[in-house]
């Protein structure tokens, strides 16, 4: 009956966070939707920021392996086709977290965008204490790939290319419904995120521009 509990706090925490987003959320809401009391949250996670990490934790636990064995055998080219090589094998991972729940991927990055939009800081703080060594593994090759650029400069380019990747996925419905009406094509979440590597791979190893003062 605990096991059964704590899943069904963890379910609906998710969908709640997911819908109106981690700060919006109240616990009161949390228990009403999980059909739970308070102190059955508290036995279980102790707070809300324990309860927000588990939620992910159950599709970083799916995902960070598969990411381990995929880098494991990758030796990525200089440049651009380098960076295509890290982020394609990124791409099975991401799509088999539906193997978590039903459209499991859209939900998982919809829930690390609501992360990184409200600024959930004890979130890196989980996911590099926990999962860092395959962030580092991931960060390194795509330095291999990119040498002669700037270590600030990477980590601005990475950051516009996680925001292209959650806006794209958060709203993955929309594409797919467009894409249907206006070009009649059927397209599921494995397409949107075929379409969307090529063009982030090529946003984070472009030419090295100087900024202005």
């Amino acid at each position: 009956m605990s096991k059964h509990t704590k899943a069904r706090i963890i379910e609906a925490a998710e969908n709640l966070f997911a819908e109106q987003g981690y700060g919006q959320t109240s616990m009161r809401e949390i228990t009403a939707r999980a059909n739970v009391n308070l102190a059955s949250v508290n036995y279980h996670f102790g707070s809300k920021k324990n309860l927000i990490q588990a939620v992910l934790k159950r599709y970083f636990d799916v995902m960070m392996p598969q990411i381990d064995e995929a880098l494991e055998v990758l030796v990525p080219s200089v440049g651009r086709r380098g960076v295509d090589q890290v982020l394609q094998s990124l791409m099975a991972p991401l799509i088999n977290l539906n193997a978590v729940r039903p459209n499991g991927t859209e939900m998982f990055v919809q829930l690390l965008g609501k992360g990184y939009t409200e600024s959930q800081g004890h979130l890196r703080t989980f996911i590099m204490s926990s999962y860092g060594a395959t962030v580092h593994k991931l960060l390194a090759m795509l330095r291999t790939a990119l040498p002669a650029v700037p270590a600030d400069e990477l980590f601005w380019r990475l950051h516009f290319a996680i925001g292209s990747f959650v806006f794209s996925m958060a709203s993955s419905q929309a594409l797919k419904d467009i894409a249907k009406a206006d070009y009649q094509q059927d397209i599921d979440i494995a397409d949107v995120i075929a379409h969307l590597v090529p063009f982030v791979a090529q946003g984070i190893s472009g030419e090295c521009y100087q900024i202005e003062d």
